[in-house]
């Protein structure tokens, strides 16, 4: 589809080269149309889950990736986290292993 976007009609003139430049700023539109709805968001929303995972403390109600919920009761030095999941159950986890605050997950599942 894109050949057949970017082919320019055959003359025997060469008056006519407007054709080349709607070409370059078709494709130019193309990439800015990718850039703003498909790789800056997802960049973005990598940058806020880094800095969420960097900013955890003792206390924090999280879900964890696998839909896990709990609260961190020990941050350990080497970096895992112990999550209580219930009453005398508790976990160790990675930072990784974080997916995301519990009131954003709450506020996500009502929004479906």
């Amino acid at each position: 589809m894109i050949q057949f976007l970017l082919m320019t009609p055959a003359t025997g003139t060469n008056s006519d080269t407007s054709g080349g430049w709607f070409n370059i700023v078709f494709l130019v539109g193309i990439f800015a149309v990718m850039y703003f709805f498909m790789i800056r968001p997802q960049t973005k929303k990598a940058k806020d889950q880094k800095n969420f995972i960097e900013s955890i403390e003792k206390g924090t109600k999280i879900v964890t990736v696998s839909g896990i919920h709990g609260r961190i009761t020990k941050v350990n030095e080497n970096g895992t986290l112990e999550v209580e999941i219930d009453s005398n159950t508790k976990i160790v986890l990675e930072r990784s292993g974080i997916s995301m605050e519990m009131t954003k997950a709450r506020l996500e599942n009502k929004a479906i």
